[in-house]
């Protein structure tokens, strides 16, 4: 018999897993939120994460729901996990050129680096380093592992293995369900030491052995993390102002993988002639994200024609020509969609905008308020980020004490 799925890829479930999680978001995930007790134990983190990668659930919900049964204080640990995510993506909307410049470091070292039996080896859990090999096993057959692990597994690369830094990320993106432009580049960098400047993460054998339970302690790791250097960044831009949205022109609604809730972001009651669910194998990185993504879309469909009440139906293309053919073919005027962060899908769609525009058809895209009022302060590191918090949840609407 075939086993569930891990992530069941519907939005009822993502639901399902946050109600049973709302309970423990207090005492018992600030307690025991870096133990990683295994793939198959139960664990004190809540595993939404694939569901706020593609919006099934969205940030602002998943937070009012935890606040709703805590006081900040007693959840604070979890609402700032969830600020994370946010955190990254406003941190990177305003420097898209990291994101660039990883893509063209992470092609560069697949031709430069010459030592593929070591990249191999790593990735197939052959390095004989306990705990490291399992992860690399449990990520290829899950899609997932404990952002603990995560760290751990980005430090050995490459502080103990010394394999470059953007292949161990490319690593990441191909496999994890969860991959996105923002937490996973950001993530390993501030491994790293190129996020914050001179700051590593260095994995020891006593944090694993005390935060897997003694499952591993593997010998040999480095015992110093010299942070690596690149060339100087370029500052902040501003966030992209958006073209307001016009309900009374005829639209066609557009679903990506980067918004699959668009329910809570776009007005019901606009003039939606039709809508697009775009399930592009192309906008994603690995085999387990795509199959999340082909289940999810169908799911969307579903949620979109009982609540828009238009037809959904499925694109396998996001590009203008697919656009223009979908609008033309509804009668719609406008393509509006839920705003996409920098990544493959925002690429996309700046890649289509102009061909749309000549035709006479704007691409509107509308950008969430949590992310409005909570990306413009990810200018600097997240401790200044961070204590803005119980401000900012208080201006969207949230308890903020």
């Amino acid at each position: 018999m075939r086993e569930p799925p891990l992530f069941p890829p519907t939005r009822t479930a993502g639901l399902d897993r946050l109600a049973a999680f709302v309970p423990h978001a207090g005492a018992d995930y600030a307690m025991g939120r870096n133990t990683d007790p295994g793939p198959d134990a139960p664990a004190a983190v809540s595993r939404l994460s694939p569901y706020l990668r593609y919006r099934l659930l969205i940030e602002q919900e998943t937070a009012s729901a935890v606040l709703a049964e805590h006081s900040l204080h007693a959840c604070e640990k979890y609402v700032q996990e969830v600020l994370w995510r946010t955190y990254w993506k406003g941190w990177l909307e305003m420097r898209p050129q990291v994101w660039a410049r990883f893509v063209a470091e992470r092609d560069r070292q697949r031709e430069a680096f010459r030592d593929t039996r070591a990249i191999a080896d790593a990735e197939a859990g052959r390095t004989g380093i306990e705990g490291f090999d399992d992860w690399a096993r449990e990520l290829v057959a899950t899609g997932y592992l404990h952002n603990h692990a995560r760290m751990w597994f980005a430090s050995i690369w490459i502080f103990t293995l010394r394999l470059p830094w953007a292949l161990g990320a490319d690593f990441f993106l191909r496999h994890l369900i969860d991959a996105d432009a923002a937490s996973n580049t950001l993530s390993w960098r501030w491994v790293a030491g190129l996020q914050t400047a001179g700051k590593t993460y260095l994995a020891t054998a006593d944090n694993i052995a005390r935060y897997t339970n003694g499952r591993f302690a593997p010998k040999g790791l480095a015992e110093q993390a010299e942070p690596l250097s690149e060339a100087a960044m370029e500052p902040a831009q501003p966030m992209p102002q958006l073209a307001p949205l016009n309900p009374r022109t005829p639209a066609l609604l557009l679903v990506t993988p980067e918004d699959m809730h668009p329910e809570s972001a776009l007005p019901r009651d606009a003039d939606w002639r039709a809508a697009l669910i775009v399930n592009d194998a192309s906008l994603l990185w690995g085999d387990g994200a795509r199959e999340f993504v082909r289940a999810a879309s169908a799911d969307a469909g579903m949620r979109v024609t009982d609540h828009f009440g238009c037809s959904a139906n499925p694109a396998a293309r996001l590009d203008a020509a697919t656009l223009i053919g979908a609008a033309h073919g509804s009668g719609a005027q406008q393509v509006v969609t839920a705003f996409a962060p920098v990544g493959p899908v925002a690429d996309a769609l700046t890649q289509a905008a102009p061909v749309l525009a000549a035709k006479g058809i704007p691409l509107v895209q509308v950008r969430r308020e949590w992310d409005d009022i909570f990306w413009p302060h990810a200018r600097k590191g997240f401790f200044p980020f961070k204590q803005q918090m119980p401000r900012l949840l208080a201006e969207i609407g949230m308890p903020g004490r």
